[in-house]
């Protein structure tokens, strides 16, 4: 049995920010992560690979202290194509201040993963890696303290537990199930609550290459926040893939032709690789899927990655228990825009240094004001645009300029749009209003019962 001042489940982006803030603050912190082989990753590391993108602003989110190496990124971005059946629209700015000099980058998931580690290490955080949690039980009969016992039997006695096992939450439901009522944890399951995304690694004729942008095709395919996306990375090489639901039918389609990437003799829903064939036919229609081939010694498996994004509203942590829940367990990430890095990186720091200096009570306060602009603005569209038809995104891609502040569209654009902007503009401030005060949050800490 170890003792140690912080136990951390997980060494994503969210668990590795956590141990390195936790280290750095003069806490004796380990980091646990079970690992998983990669075709572009020597020995193992975390499973939770996103598209990799990171936009200016979001650097800001991350407050990492130092630059992203280079050796991280893949390439300098100037801008973002969001693409409906019709429509489009095109973002040089994300209208939000920021220090980053360019509009964002797209970057290598598992070598940031593994730079995140090693400042982690380097700030003197242990990272187990290859060892997978089998079990946490907490004594919450004095001072709390959370006993941490892997699969091969050894023991970590921590005095703060920081969860950061990802959107599928395989240990964090274990551990804050009991404190919940049934009400609470029901809306916690994972295959009811999460979109899955895959990708594609694809060499990309040389003409077609766009360095500089990333794109999304609105409207496409059926689903709430249901998209496929090109993502640049070295050379021609392009991440090509999608974001779609759990457990839809096709079945509830009702105006399947209205789809791009739907065809009449359709018996059930495409999958990822069947999509993406379908995307570049229709967008590249004088090529042949030839031209874009797979490169098969990319990413986690065979050119292929597939993996759980969250989709629901974050949830607060029970701090009275000394535990803080981090990144895409917490539900910070978002299905909406593909992504979490950022406030996965935050609220790991956050959650690190307060455990360090024994100030966890005011965990959440801290992270509602570090990206509660963030989270609002995500549950706000998402809300939004839930129901949306491909002719409803065509439609609001000719109205909208951009993000242009942090509380969304500005009035006078909205007007200068007419009536239909008017009408976004007033129903993004009412379904923002109704998310004051953290409202967006769907467990509050007030709903555990720690004693």
């Amino acid at each position: 049995m170890q003792q140690v001042d912080v136990a951390i489940v997980g060494g994503g982006p969210a668990g590795s920010a956590a141990g390195h803030a936790a280290a750095t603050n003069g806490a004796d912190a380990v980091v646990i992560e079970k690992g998983v082989p990669r075709a572009d990753r020597d020995g193992l590391g975390p499973d939770s690979t996103d598209a990799a993108g990171i936009l200016d602003y979001w650097v800001d989110i991350m407050d990492l202290g130092e630059p992203v190496p280079d050796h991280v990124k893949h390439r300098e971005l100037n801008a973002a194509e969001f693409i409906g059946p019709e429509d489009r629209l095109e973002l040089t700015d994300t209208s939000i201040d920021a220090s980053y000099p360019n509009f964002g980058f797209t970057m290598h998931r598992a070598r940031f993963d593994d730079w995140l580690r090693e400042r982690a290490e380097a700030a003197g955080a242990t990272y187990r890696v290859g060892e997978a949690v089998g079990d946490i039980e907490s004594d919450l009969s004095g001072r709390p303290t959370h006993t941490v016992t892997l699969r091969d039997g050894t023991e970590f006695v921590a005095d703060y537990l920081i969860l950061a096992d990802g959107p599928q939450r395989t240990v964090t439901d274990g551990v804050i199930g009991s404190w919940l009522p049934d009400s609470k944890t029901e809306g916690l399951e994972t295959r009811r609550a999460n979109h899955i995304a895959y990708q594609e690694y694809r060499e990309f004729p040389a003409e077609l290459f766009e360095d500089d942008r990333i794109k999304f095709w609105w409207g496409h395919m059926p689903g709430h926040t249901a998209y496929p996306w090109v993502f640049p990375n070295d050379g021609t090489v392009a991440r090509v893939g999608l974001t779609m639901p759990i457990g839809l039918d096709i079945d509830d389609i009702d105006n399947r032709s209205a789809y791009p990437l739907l065809q009449p003799d359709d018996e059930r829903l495409p999958q990822g690789g069947t999509y993406i064939e379908r995307l570049l036919e229709t967008v590249y229609p004088e090529y042949e899927l030839a031209d874009f081939p797979i490169l098969e010694d990319r990413g986690k498996s065979n050119g292929t990655e597939t993996y759980p994004i969250s989709s629901t509203r974050p949830i607060e942590s029970p701090t009275d228990a000394n535990v803080a829940i981090v990144g895409g367990a917490m539900g910070a990430t978002s299905a909406f825009h593909e992504g979490g890095d950022h406030v996965a990186v935050r609220t790991g720091k956050l959650a690190g240094e307060l455990a360090a200096t024994e100030a966890l009570g005011s965990y959440n306060a801290a992270w509602h004001d570090a990206i509660g602009s963030e989270v609002r603005r995500n549950c706000v569209f998402a809300d939004m645009v839930r129901g949306y038809e491909p002719d409803d995104w065509d439609h609001l891609f000719s109205l909208v300029d951009g993000l242009t502040s942090e509380d969304g569209f500005t009035p006078h654009e909205a007007i200068y749009a007419g009536w239909s902007g008017t009408k976004l503009f007033a129903e993004y401030k009412y379904r923002a209003f109704t998310f004051r005060n953290g409202g967006y949050a769907q467990v509050r800490e007030s709903d555990y019962s720690i004693r």
